[in-house]
Formats: C-alpha cells, sequence, structure tokens
C-alpha cells in the first residue's frame, strides 16, 4: 500500500502542475486586467499597480513565480481587496464552508443509503415506489431550488429556523438541508441499484441456503459490496460539499469559501481566482486518494499493489 500511495502522490503532483499551469495561462488569455474596470485610476497609477503584482513582466517570469510561490503554499495578495493575503481569506472562509460541507455530507450519506437500502428490501412494492419519487425528486429539483422552498416554508412561514445568517449550528441545518437533497438522491439510487445487483447475486444465494438470517446477509454482506459504487461517488461529493455551494452559501449569506470564489472572478482577482482553484483542486485530488484507500477497507479483495497483480 505504501508504494501505491507514494505512486499516487506523484501522479498528484502532476495533476496539481497542470492545473496550475492551466490555470495561469486561462487568466492570462482572458481579455483585460484586473485595474481595468477602475476607470478613476490615471494610467500612472495602474502602471505602478502593474508593477506592484509583476503584471508587467513577460508571461514566462511571471509563470515561473507563480509555480514557485503555490510550491510553497503562497497564493499572494488580494488584487482587489487591501492588504488582504489569498491564504488568509482561505483560512477565514474554508472553516465555514467545511462546517457546512460535512454536514451535507453526513445527511447524503445517512440518509441515502438508509432510502437505497429501504428501496431494495421492498423491491416493486410501495416503500419502493415512494422512495423511488423521493429520489428523482431530490435529483431533479437543484439546491438553490430547494434552498428557496426550506426558507419559505420552514423559516418563514413555520418559524422553524433561521432564514439566513452563521451564528450557530441552528443556522447550518437549512443550508445542509439544501446542500444535500441532490447527493442524497443520487446516494440513494446508486444505493438501490448496487443492492439489488448485491441480493441477487451468488453468495447471497449461498448465504440464504446455508441458513443465515436475512439482517447479517444484508447489512454485514450485501450491504457492504453495495457501498464501493458510493464511496466513489464520495470524492467529488467531498470536494464539492465540503469547499463550499457557493449558490447555497450565497442565499443563506454564510461567509464561506464560495462567497471568495464567486467575487473574485466578478471582480478579476487573479489570485484569488487561481489560489481557491488550486486549493479546490488539492480537496479532490486528495479526496480521490483517501477513496482509494477505503476501497481495501470496504472490500478486502481489492488489492492496493500500485497497479501490479498477484499473479
Amino acid at each position: 500500500m505504501i508504494s501505491y500511495i507514494a505512486k499516487r502522490l506523484v501522479y498528484i503532483l502532476i495533476a496539481m502542475w497542470l492545473i496550475i499551469t492551466a490555470t495561469f495561462f486561462l487568466m492570462r488569455l482572458a481579455p483585460g486586467n484586473p485595474f481595468a474596470s477602475e476607470r478613476a485610476l490615471p494610467p500612472a497609477i495602474q502602471e505602478s499597480l502593474n508593477a506592484q503584482y509583476g503584471l508587467d513582466n513577460p508571461w514566462y517570469v511571471q509563470y515561473k513565480d507563480y509555480l514557485i510561490n503555490s510550491a510553497k503554499g503562497d497564493f499572494g495578495t488580494s488584487m482587489k481587496y487591501k492588504y488582504r493575503e489569498t491564504n488568509d481569506m482561505i483560512a477565514e472562509s474554508f472553516p465555514v464552508s467545511m462546517t457546512l460541507g460535512l454536514e451535507a455530507m453526513l445527511i447524503a450519506v445517512a440518509f441515502g443509503v438508509l432510502i437505497g437500502t429501504i428501496a431494495a428490501l421492498f423491491h416493486n412494492k410501495w416503500p419502493d415506489y415512494l422512495l423511488t419519487i423521493v429520489a428523482v425528486l431530490g435529483i431533479s429539483i437543484p439546491s438553490f431550488v430547494m434552498a428557496t422552498i426550506l426558507q419559505y416554508y420552514l423559516a418563514l412561514q413555520l418559524d422553524l429556523f433561521p432564514i439566513a445568517g452563521w451564528k450557530g449550528f441552528a443556522y447550518s441545518i437549512l443550508p445542509a438541508v439544501a446542500l444535500a437533497s441532490t447527493p442524497m438522491a443520487f446516494i440513494a439510487k446508486l444505493t438501490r441499484s448496487s443492492m439489488l445487483e448485491e441480493t441477487n447475486s451468488e453468495y447471497v444465494k449461498m448465504a440464504k441456503a446455508k441458513g443465515i438470517s436475512k439482517p447479517v446477509i444484508v447489512f454485514k454482506h450485501a450491504l457492504r459490496n453495495a457501498l464501493l459504487p458510493v464511496v466513489t461517488y464520495l470524492a467529488p461529493l467531498t470536494a464539492g460539499v465540503v469547499t463550499g455551494s457557493f449558490v447555497i452559501e450565497k442565499i443563506f449569506s454564510i461567509p464561506g469559501l464560495g462567497k471568495h470564489f464567486v467575487t473574485s472572478i466578478t471582480n478579476r482577482d487573479y489570485t484569488v481566482i487561481m489560489g481557491t482553484t488550486v486549493f479546490y483542486a488539492i480537496i479532490l485530488l486528495l479526496a480521490v486518494l483517501i477513496v482509494d484507500i477505503l476501497y481495501s477497507f470496504i472490500d478486502p479483495r481489492i488489492q492496493l499493489r500500485g497497479g501490479k497483480s498477484n499473479d
């Protein structure tokens, strides 16, 4: 396993280099610059700002400097917020997005697996039909629409939860549910399909023939193998919800990382755009690595040997 992890870390470094390179050149190829919208600034001041941030250097010098700084974990100073370091902005906002994301992940996985398992156990019966409809609705309704519905009925009409803000656990419930609604529906569908496949497999039939009780067959054997597709889905899901959904954060006025990401794009804040993009990429690549490692624990038949077989 150690050799496999080492090999994957090398791949992660290569992927990070490609992402940093692509992000850098896409930013530079885009028309205009971060200070072009400042009409009140005289040309001399704009030139001074370009010199301060190194935008007047040749592209290869800018690329080299950014590559070195990124390797050091230094994403530079914001071009729109005075004296604000990109690292500080990420450090302040990421814990908020992570808290919201982990809560949404817990809701999505717990209820998604539960719904999918119940639907599979009652295949072609009314619980299966009802829960399938719920899953389809969860997939069909976008998270921002779900957020609006939850705000209107549970916060505004029934006054059960705060409508917006970030001042305690109660403020996180509605945005977490809204953020979890779509992935929960996907997980339910994945779990149901996998459970139906596993319950019709030969080893389950053999277990039934041996007289093993149904709960043991379902939870110890079938569900464990059925979770493999769910675990695969957790890698991109983790990166998406933990780093924050800017739509949900905007609707509920949550000061998370998504807010800075959207604002930086609007303001053409190069350093914040590239810093948050690289940070997103790091979270995604590490999540994929962790999911691959989890495979070997969920299914012992999977051996992590750097792509080599036992033959």
